[in-house]
């Protein structure tokens, strides 16, 4: 599944597997993905916040609290949602055969659309692109 990744694209993986384990769960999802992208700091993935105004301290707060406190559960491996599957694919289909980057993931992030992540990517665009009131 992640054959065509590059070294950085393999640490966001690893980063949000360990995000999922942060919280007790036994998946990776879009918010664990996104908080991966995030801590990874990859000028790319920085320069298309900054173009969308979307603060980077603000987003990371934002899905830490879609993230929530880590309950009690243990679980013995991590599967990969549905929808991150769908995710890696849009970034797969983007990289167009050469290797996905952690900014083809954050788009295809974005493009999917329907995650709590990309919601939260979406309000805090908007919000800080709208014209102040007068």
């Amino acid at each position: 599944m992640f054959s065509h990744f590059t070294p950085a694209s393999w640490r966001v993986v690893r980063a949000a597997e360990q995000e999922s384990r942060n919280h007790n769960d036994y998946f990776i999802g879009a918010e664990h993905l996104l908080a991966a992208l995030l801590e990874e700091r990859d000028p790319a993935v920085l320069s298309a916040l900054g173009a969308s105004g979307i603060d980077l301290h603000e987003v990371y707060a934002e899905v830490r609290r879609c993230l929530g406190n880590a309950g009690e559960r243990l679980w013995e491996g991590i599967l990969v949602t549905p929808r991150v599957r769908t995710i890696v694919t849009l970034a797969e289909q983007a990289a167009a055969g050469r290797e996905v980057t952690p900014l083809d993931l954050f788009n295809a992030l974005r493009a999917e659309g329907g995650s709590t992540a990309a919601q939260v990517l979406r309000r805090l665009a908007t919000r800080n692109t709208a014209p102040a009131a007068e």
